[in-house]
């Protein structure tokens, strides 16, 4: 808590202002950001996810925190305590109308189902913005946000930050360099998982003091309050989350769709148990087809989440990967494979790849996730930060395409039309990728 401000005071702080927020310290209005300006930066969102992006842009010498959201009163006033100089509010919209003038960039991390709305408001203010991965909760939200980003023509990044670790990297330019041959098969499997048993629950709860839920739910389908998803537990249910899929396959397809030069999917099938309307599977395999590239052939890539029984084991058997790794990506070419994950990579088998030499380092290293979007900020470059939305944007398109496939029905092949924005062979599917608004929300 910040010296001398209590809980209590702090929410009949923002009430008396009847606005939902509360000022710590006053902000001039500034004009664009100069070569010896600190960027100015408002993060929507405090602890889990957003706890991590508040440390790390912190940490950079060339930015400030000027404004701070949480639509939770509790968690704003803690968080509030480190940063006496800047703003807090209980609401984005509010926050993005008062604080125009003094930012130049915006931090969302909040969950999924107000990423695109929330990055949209900055979006149209012209903030450069980060998001945290998925970039969207529908395919829908995702092709408007990176489409609106272009247009603006402001510097982002998603936050996938194993991008800008140097095995990814290492691991890009074996693929590249031809080492393994050309790849036809990509295999990315996560024992991560986020499920809950239907049905969802009904049961209207008390909502916690100093929560303000209307906000937390946005623009999804309301629900009375319930512990079952909030705090932190968001991510099982439909309206809300996007299972498993959505929350991992951003961190490991991004090293497939890295290597490979990957954009749209042309067909996508999923495998799983009967689909509920609100909860997210236990466990799920989704295949996506991707259409020859260049030189590059045709090739397929599976994901794999759940509780064990769902991973590839008979091909880690086959090309002997160690059954303790429970994530990774397996690349599978005409001369041989190559599996990483985070940390580590390998070419396999490993015994005809003892003597092969590694290609020249040609990813330069990373200055960190953070202080690469920063800086290209204050350069206005929006190709400097790797993880741009022309990039971000269809790696989350694909991702968020295996939960519409499944979600219309296991093992039916759809077939995508990504110029269009549309599945051509089963109109059914159509339907998951975007919804209806609550009044008040928009893009």
């Amino acid at each position: 808590m910040r010296k001398g401000i209590n809980r209590r005071q702090f929410i009949q702080g923002a009430t008396a202002a009847g606005l939902g927020y509360w000022v710590a310290g006053g902000l001039t209005a500034r004009g664009a950001v100069s070569a010896n300006e600190k960027l100015s930066v408002a993060i929507i969102g405090t602890h889990n996810r957003a706890a991590d992006n508040i440390k790390e842009v912190a940490r950079v010498n060339t930015a400030n925190i000027v404004a701070l959201c949480d639509v939770d009163e509790n968690l704003l006033a803690d968080t509030m305590g480190r940063f006496p100089k800047a703003r807090g509010f209980t609401d984005f919209r509010k926050m993005l109308d008062v604080m125009n003038k003094s930012i130049d960039a915006v931090v969302v991390a909040c969950p999924n189902h107000t990423h695109a709305v929330a990055s949209c408001a900055a979006l149209h203010l012209k903030k450069h913005l980060y998001c945290e991965k998925p970039l969207a909760h529908t395919v829908f939200e995702t092709r408007t946000v990176e489409n609106l980003a272009k247009k603006q023509g402001v510097v982002t990044q998603m936050g996938t930050q194993i991008h800008a670790q140097s095995n990814y990297r290492r691991a890009v330019e074996i693929v590249q360099a031809g080492l393994i041959g050309p790849v036809h098969e990509v295999h990315v499997w996560c024992d991560k998982t986020h499920s809950a048993d239907p049905p969802m629950p009904s049961e209207a709860m008390p909502v916690p003091t100093g929560l303000n839920y209307d906000n937390w739910v946005g623009p999804a389908e309301f629900h009375p309050y319930n512990s079952a998803w909030l705090p932190a537990k968001w991510r099982r249910f439909w309206p809300y989350g996007d299972g498993t899929l959505g929350d991992m396959a951003c961190h490991f397809q991004d090293l497939a769709f890295w290597a490979l030069g990957l954009k749209s999917p042309t067909k996508i099938w999923a495998e799983g148990p009967t689909p509920d309307p609100q909860c997210c599977p236990k466990a799920l395999v989704v295949h996506w087809e991707y259409a020859a590239r260049g030189s590059q052939p045709r090739v397929t890539l599976s994901w794999y989440d759940g509780l064990g029984a769902r991973l590839p084991k008979h091909l880690m058997q086959k090309w002997g990967v160690d059954p303790n790794w429970k994530n990774g990506v397996l690349f599978i070419g005409d001369k041989g494979a190559l599996f990483s994950d985070y940390d580590k990579h390998k070419l396999l088998p490993e015994k005809e790849f003892a003597d092969v030499q590694m290609p020249r380092k040609s990813i330069p290293e990373s200055i960190g996730h953070h202080r690469e979007w920063i800086e290209a900020c204050r350069a206005n470059d929006p190709d400097a930060a790797l993880c741009h939305f022309d990039y971000s944007g269809p790696l989350t398109e694909a991702v968020l395409l295996g939960n519409v496939a499944y979600r219309t029905g296991p093992g039916q092949k759809l077939e995508w039309d990504a110029a269009n924005l549309r599945v051509t062979n089963i109109p059914e599917a159509n339907r998951f990728l975007q919804y209806e608004y609550r009044k008040g929300w928009k893009l």
